[in-house]
C-alpha cells in the first residue's frame, strides 16, 4: 500500500515544483511597466465605483438586500466591482498574454522539451495570473474598508474568495484562449466579457430584469461570483454561498483540463 502511496506523492512534488517553475519564469522576465498595467486595472473598477457607486447613488438611495436590510448603492455595488475586478486581472494575464505566448512567441513548444508537461504549464500560469488578480483584489477591499463599504473582518473573509473568481476565470480564459485563431478574434470574448459585465447583478438586483433573464443572469459565472463576495462583504444569504464556491470550482477545474489538454493537441502535433 505505501508503496502505491509513495510513487504518486513524488509525481505531485514534481508536478508542484515543474508549475513553480513556469510561475518563476513568469517574475523572472517581470518588466517595470508591468505595474503601470497592474494600476490600470486596479483604476478601472475604482472609477465605476466612484462614479456610479457614490455618484448615482445619491440619485438612488438605498437598495434591500434579499433579507431585508438596507444597504447603500455604494454598498451594493462595491462588492461587484470587486469580483469583477478579479476576473479582469485573472483573464487579461490568462487570454490576451497566454495566447501571444503561445501562438506568437512560442515560449511553451521550448518548455514542452523540458520535463514540463502541459498541465503543470498550465497550473504555473493560472498562479502567476492570480498574482495579478489577487494584487486587484487586496487594493480594492482596501478603498472598501477606507470608504467604509464593509468592516475589516468582512474584507478578510471576501478576499479568498475574491482569489477564487481568479482563478476560476483564468482557468476559464486560459481555455478559451486555446480555441484563438487571431488576436481579432478576442472581440468577441471582450463583448462577452462586457456584457456579463453589465448584467450579473452589478448595478441592479438579478430580481429587476424579467423573469427569463433573471434566471438566466442566475446561471452566469459572474452572478455568482458577485453573489458570493456580495454575500460575505454585506453579509445575510446563510449558506448559499458554499453553491457559489462549488460553482466556481467546478468551472476552475473544467477550464485547467479543456486547457492543458488543447495545449497537449496544439504542441504536440
Amino acid at each position: 500500500m505505501v508503496t502505491l502511496i509513495l510513487p504518486r506523492l513524488v509525481d505531485v512534488s514534481a508536478a508542484s515544483r515543474r508549475s513553480a517553475s513556469v510561475f518563476e519564469r513568469n517574475v523572472a522576465a517581470l518588466k517595470p511597466v508591468y505595474w503601470l498595467l497592474l494600476l490600470s486595472g486596479f483604476v478601472e473598477p475604482l472609477l465605476y465605483l466612484l462614479s456610479i457607486g457614490v455618484g448615482v447613488g445619491a440619485l438612488v438611495g438605498d437598495l434591500p438586500l434579499p433579507d431585508g436590510r438596507l444597504v447603500s448603492y455604494a454598498e451594493f455595488v462595491a462588492p461587484a466591482m470587486l469580483a469583477s475586478s478579479a476576473m479582469t486581472g485573472a483573464i487579461s494575464e490568462t487570454t490576451f498574454n497566454f495566447f501571444g505566448k503561445m501562438k506568437y512567441m512560442k515560449l511553451y513548444d521550448g518548455v514542452i522539451a523540458t520535463p514540463v508537461r502541459p498541465f503543470e504549464i498550465a497550473v504555473g500560469e493560472l498562479g502567476w495570473a492570480m498574482l495579478r488578480g489577487s494584487a486587484y483584489s487586496a487594493a480594492f477591499l482596501g478603498v472598501m474598508v477606507a470608504l467604509e463599504l464593509t468592516s475589516v473582518t468582512r474584507a478578510l473573509t471576501a478576499f479568498p474568495a475574491a482569489v477564487l473568481v481568479g482563478f476560476a476565470f483564468g482557468a476559464l480564459g486560459m481555455a478559451i484562449s486555446t480555441f484563438m485563431r487571431s488576436w481579432q478574434d478576442f472581440d468577441l470574448m471582450a463583448s462577452a466579457q462586457f456584457t456579463l459585465f453589465l448584467f450579473s447583478g452589478t448595478f441592479v438586483p438579478a430580481q429587476a430584469y424579467p423573469t427569463v433573464l433573471h434566471w438566466l443572469v442566475e446561471i452566469t459565472p459572474l452572478y455568482r461570483s458577485v453573489h458570493l463576495i456580495r454575500g460575505l462583504a454585506l453579509g445575510g444569504d446563510g449558506w448559499l454561498w458554499l453553491l457559489d464556491v462549488l460553482y466556481l470550482l467546478a468551472m476552475m477545474a473544467v477550464g485547467l483540463l479543456v486547457a492543458s489538454r488543447r495545449m497537449a493537441r496544439l504542441l504536440y502535433k
